[in-house]
Formats: structure tokens, C-alpha cells, sequence
């Protein structure tokens, strides 16, 4: 059963969210790749606001192609995960509550995951043109030089995703590894 979840995400709403929940994500989302992350945490640690309101948020790690006529985005495939791992931590703490992006994750960002009660979902690589079409709104809003790595404002409707890592510090990854290895 798909579990319905609409940004912002709030405590409750991520505390329920276990490791293989599937998920049909609503709302605004935000994207950042590396360079966004780096911008970003130099923002927080100078006290400066963020483009964004933070509470709450879900960050998509996707760098998307331009949008063809008529189209919002064009395909729009979640990046390598591990790139922003050194990033993460600040943002949990300033109130980030979900990721989303493919590949697992280090050591510390699953520590803070679990101590600030956020979340971690794995988003289909290779279905970059069907994820877009759950985006119905996308806007830059901060970072324009960065192309195609600024920070976009996204709508999205119905996004499948799947819980990856959840609050309690369960990883998809090794607890499914370590399932199978035992059939």
C-alpha cells in the first residue's frame, strides 16, 4: 500500500515512514546537487536566509535537462546521493526533514537522519522522463549560475518513491542485502 505524503513534511508524518514504505510524494520540493549544498551550509554558517523555507523540507538531488516546448522540465532522474553526504548535517539541523536521490548513504548522514528525525528516499534511476511528469510547476529560485544545479522550486504530484532510510536508523540497502542472503 502507497502511503500519500504532501510537503512540508512534519514530525509525526516522518516518524511513521519505515524502510520499504512506498511513497506518493505531493507538494513543493526543492532541488540542489553539490554546488547548491555547498552555497547552502555557507548560508547557514554565516547566519544568512536560505532561498527557501527550510522547516520541513524535502531536497531532490537532480540537475535536470531543459524542458522541451510545452513541457515544465525536462527529464528530471535523481543524482548519486553519497556527493552531498558531507553537506547534509547542517541542513538536518537548520529543519530539512526528507531527501530524495539513488545510492546509499555514509555512516553520518544515517546518525543524523535518526537524530533529527528525518528521512531518506530512493527515487528510480533511469526513469528520468517519467518522474518529470510529476512535476507540474518548476521555478529557479536561487543560484542561477550554477545551470542546471540551481536551486529549483518544484510541484510535484503523486512522485513514487521509496523509503530508503528512516528515522529509527533501518537501511533498505543492508537490512534487504541481508534478507535475501539468508533465502
Amino acid at each position: 500500500m502507497q502511503k500519500k505524503l504532501t510537503t512540508p513534511l512534519s514530525e509525526e508524518t516522518v516518524r511513521d515512514l519505515k524502510i520499504g514504505d512506498e511513497v506518493l510524494l505531493s507538494g513543493t520540493i526543492y532541488t540542489a546537487r553539490d554546488a547548491a549544498h555547498k552555497k547552502l551550509v555557507d548560508m547557514l554558517e554565516k547566519n544568512e536566509p536560505l532561498p527557501f523555507d527550510i522547516k520541513g523540507s524535502v531536497i531532490y538531488y537532480v540537475g535536470p535537462t531543459p524542458a522541451r516546448p510545452g513541457q515544465v522540465i525536462g527529464a528530471a532522474g535523481p543524482t548519486t546521493s553519497y556527493r552531498m553526504d558531507s553537506f547534509v548535517k547542517p541542513l538536518l539541523q537548520a529543519g530539512m526533514k526528507g531527501m530524495i536521490g539513488k545510492g546509499g548513504r555514509s555512516q553520518p548522514v544515517l546518525d543524523g537522519i535518526k537524530e533529527h528525525n528525518a528521512v531518506y528516499f530512493g527515487a528510480t534511476g533511469g526513469a528520468a522522463a517519467l518522474l518529470a511528469k510529476t512535476i507540474k510547476k518548476a521555478e529557479v529560485i536561487a543560484f542561477d549560475e550554477l545551470g542546471a544545479e540551481a536551486v529549483r522550486k518544484l510541484l510535484v504530484e503523486d512522485m513514487p518513491l521509496m523509503v530508503i532510510n528512516d528515522p529509527e536508523g533501518n537501511d533498505l540497502y543492508i537490512q534487504g542485502r541481508e534478507k535475501w542472503a539468508r533465502v
